[in-house]
């Protein structure tokens, strides 16, 4: 843990004033943004409702997944604690470190760049049990690596991701939320080829790509499959299936 200076001291000290929690969790929560290069924090403090993430951009998530003050709490005082770590010296001059040694945030924060070149900078970055996410909005694009270490990029259609759910499926499985409601990473279209092979060499057996703007049929008609068994399974209602189902008829 890095020594605070005068001045770190006296910020923790005010944030903890102003949002109502002790300096012991603010600077709990200092540390998390920090490890996360600025721009995500893991953190774990009683008085944050446990274990939570939060993500620049507003995609905050607390043990108590229902206490939207405190998702208010967090967000507000991780975005505060952003912005004073890159626009004010919070801590004490630290010896640099020896050659070998460990690499600051700034490089952790590179070294977390998993996803594909050509996505752009994502809007919030996360992880969930054994799976980590990336959201492009710019792209239309969800990249997703599992515990298997591979990365697959989905289409997100015309769905406004505001959040990822707590895990409440399979081991494995990611949901999130958006306009239309909550669903899962399997019933997006999967964008091919995830690995990146200079000049591939078309086979006919396979389906062609979805192209950028998801208007590829078999595509299409997947992720028509995979709503139907969504709402099959109860997780969508008739109202969603059917207007789902719409907008994707729509694209052909």
């Amino acid at each position: 843990m890095r020594r605070l200076n005068g001045q770190g001291e006296q910020a923790i000290a005010d944030l903890a004033r102003r949002y109502g929690v002790s300096a012991d969790a603010v600077r709990a929560l200092l540390d998390a943004v920090l490890l996360g290069g600025g721009t995500q924090a893991q953190f774990s403090h009683p008085e944050l409702g446990g274990s939570g993430q939060w993500m620049a951009g507003g995609m905050t998530m607390v043990g108590d997944m229902f206490n939207h003050g405190l998702q208010a709490t967090v967000s507000g005082l991780a975005t505060e604690l952003s912005s004073l770590l890159s626009s004010t010296q919070l801590y004490a001059p630290a010896s640099p470190p020896a050659a070998g040694g460990q690499p600051g945030a700034a490089h952790r924060a590179n070294l977390n760049n998993w996803w594909p070149g050509g996505l752009g900078q994502p809007s919030s970055t996360g992880s969930q049990n054994e799976s980590r996410y990336a959201v492009f909005p710019a792209a239309r694009r969800l990249a997703v690596r599992g515990g298997d270490g591979e990365v697959r990029v989905y289409d997100t259609l015309d769905h406004r991701i505001a959040g990822v759910q707590q895990q409440g499926g399979p081991r494995g499985t990611l949901s999130f939320s958006s306009q239309h409601g909550t669903f899962t990473v399997e019933s997006l279209p999967l964008v091919t080829p995830v690995p990146q092979r200079p000049h591939p060499v078309a086979n006919p057996s396979e389906p062609a790509p979805a192209s950028a703007g998801g208007t590829d049929p078999e595509a299409i008609l997947a992720a028509i499959e995979k709503v139907s068994d969504l709402h099959r399974r109860g997780i969508l209602s008739d109202d969603e299936f059917t207007a789902k189902k719409a907008e994707l008829l729509a694209r052909l």
